[in-house]
């Protein structure tokens, strides 16, 4: 365990099978996910899947649920930082993309995320996205940069009408994403 490279915890070690495995806490918005994942390709790093939450949006929307991601609309404007135009789309590497949803199955559902560079999210601010959060676009683009296989989960925590997802089912969910992310990392088949 560290939290020395900028007060952020992170975890490094094998998977049961062997293979080598970090977990890292990436902060606060897209500028702070950005910046870590640039020191996790010095080190190194090769393939990443962002593992959090974001607000659902929809009459079917519901607190607990997974979305894998299939593309992050650029909503806000520091979306320009990281060379993507706002209403572009960026993403996310298709290999661990798919292994996301082998692993996965009927838990989770695709959907297109918008990134905004403040919160609370509204649905009339994400372009018609499933989703929003702050960090998701950040990691594809900045990926995409450093030549980093990259793809994302996120976690229904809340829902634009105020649904929230309590703290047990929030860890609940978490641990089987991460299982489900640590397995499209780790799974040989996926290299990059």
């Amino acid at each position: 365990m560290s939290n020395h490279a900028r007060g952020l915890w992170g975890y490094s070690g094998r998977t049961a099978a062997g293979e080598a495995l970090t977990i890292q806490a990436t902060g606060m918005g897209g500028p702070s996910a950005a910046m870590v994942l640039a020191d996790l390709a010095e080190l190194g790093v090769g393939r990443v899947v962002r593992v959090g939450t974001c607000v659902a949006f929809g009459p079917d929307a519901r607190p607990g649920g997974i979305l894998i991601v299939e593309a992050v609309l650029a909503v806000g404007a520091s979306a320009a930082s990281f060379g993507v135009a706002a209403g572009d789309a960026v993403a996310p590497d298709a290999r661990l993309t798919r292994r996301l949803t082998e692993g996965l199955g009927e838990e989770a559902r695709a959907a297109m995320v918008a990134s905004l560079d403040v919160m609370p999210a509204k649905s009339e601010a994400a372009g018609g996205a499933a989703a929003a959060d702050m960090q998701t676009l950040a990691v594809l683009a900045a990926a995409h940069r450093l030549q980093i296989a990259a793809a994302a989960l996120l976690i229904a925590a809340e829902t634009e009408r105020g649904e929230h997802l309590g703290d047990e089912q929030l860890q609940r969910t978490a641990a089987r994403a991460g299982r489900a992310a640590a397995d499209a990392l780790t799974n040989p088949q996926v290299e990059g």
